[in-house]
């Protein structure tokens, strides 16, 4: 028996930032967050439920894949398959547009496409709030990848209630988010290990405290299309989260010297008039925020900087969709 479906989805850049857990194995996250789809990035996966297969397998970029990804991504098979009530391995295929493993949230679209494209190859009949429950279990972030646009993440005390939904569509707002790339170096520490040690960290009791404080600040703005609200709220919850990252035991320093240079660079730019902020996940990579009548103006002062490899551009995007599926031998 061969069953097979093929989905793909972006990956998110998160506004109000997800880092740490009140239940590692759920990825119950410690608070809320709030998140945009990122258009013009995709992961494309291709689950096929085959009963020759000893074993799940993973093919990577092409690459096969064994050890801690391919555990993860049987986890994530392995709910599937007790929602179908089957035991059958698979071969997941998945294609990143963009580099992996660099702050990018490739783990977000990844187990978002595999939960759409698993649960689809089972004719499971799943609701979005579902899917983004199952993606959770792979990736947290992976749930804000699930629904379109303009996303938040209910954090929840349990899988029933944690779950992420769209505030708004993906035309809501034209924004632009360029990705500026200082390292295309796949990052030492990745951000599940992290999320382990932001307990250790002593700031990140008041991280979490004030959580709510900044949902409700950015989703306000959001809603406006407030942008100066939106600039100071966002800068400041990515300062948060890097502060517990580098207080934390062993401190994880993501940062390089290109990074501080984007740092700066916008603050400046902001302070002479342009309409700009930047965000950081968990890499030294920098996302670089402006609505898109400031994009041309922005993307000249990038390009200029000395520090940096490459420039994405990204808008909102979409929820994750499904794809016509390619059989493959195995």
């Amino acid at each position: 028996m061969i069953s097979t479906a093929a989905a793909a989805a972006h990956p998110n850049i998160a506004f109000i930032k997800y880092w740490g857990n009140q239940d590692d194995a759920l990825r119950i996250p410690a608070n809320g967050s709030i998140s945009m789809n990122l258009d013009g990035l995709e992961t494309r996966t291709t689950v096929q439920f085959d009963t020759s297969l000893e074993g799940d397998r993973l093919i990577l970029n092409g690459e096969p894949v064994q050890g801690d990804a391919l555990a993860r991504v049987s986890a994530t098979l392995d709910r599937i398959r007790q929602l179908a009530d089957l035991q059958t391995s698979a071969l997941v295929r998945s294609e990143n547009s963009f580099p992996t493993g660099t702050g990018i949230a490739s783990s977000a679209s990844a187990f978002a496409a595999l939960t759409l494209a698993g649960a689809t190859a089972l004719d499971l009949c799943l609701s979005e709030r579902e899917l983004s429950q199952l993606a959770r279990t792979g990736s947290g972030s992976a749930s804000r990848s699930i629904p379109g646009g303009f996303v938040e993440w209910q954090a929840g005390t349990d899988h029933e209630s944690s779950f992420a939904t769209s505030i708004a569509g993906p035309e809501h707002w034209d924004l632009v988010d360029y990705i500026v790339l200082v390292s295309g170096q796949h990052k030492v520490v990745g951000s599940t290990q992290g999320h382990q040690l932001a307990g250790t960290s002593p700031l990140q009791a008041a991280r979490v405290a004030d959580a709510d404080r900044r949902l409700e600040l950015c989703r306000k703005a959001l809603l406006e299309r407030d942008f100066p609200v939106l600039a100071e709220i966002v800068e400041q919850d990515s300062n948060l989260m890097h502060s517990v990252m580098m207080t934390s035991r062993p401190p994880l320093y993501y940062w390089e010297p290109g990074t501080m240079e984007i740092i700066n660079a916008v603050r400046e730019w902001r302070e002479h008039g342009l309409q700009v902020c930047f965000t950081i996940d968990a890499g030294p990579n920098v996302h670089v925020l402006c609505p898109g009548s400031d994009a041309e103006a922005v993307k000249r002062r990038l390009t200029s900087l000395a520090n940096i490899k490459s420039i994405l551009k990204c808008t909102p995007g979409g929820p994750a969709w499904l794809l016509e599926p390619e059989i493959s031998g195995v």
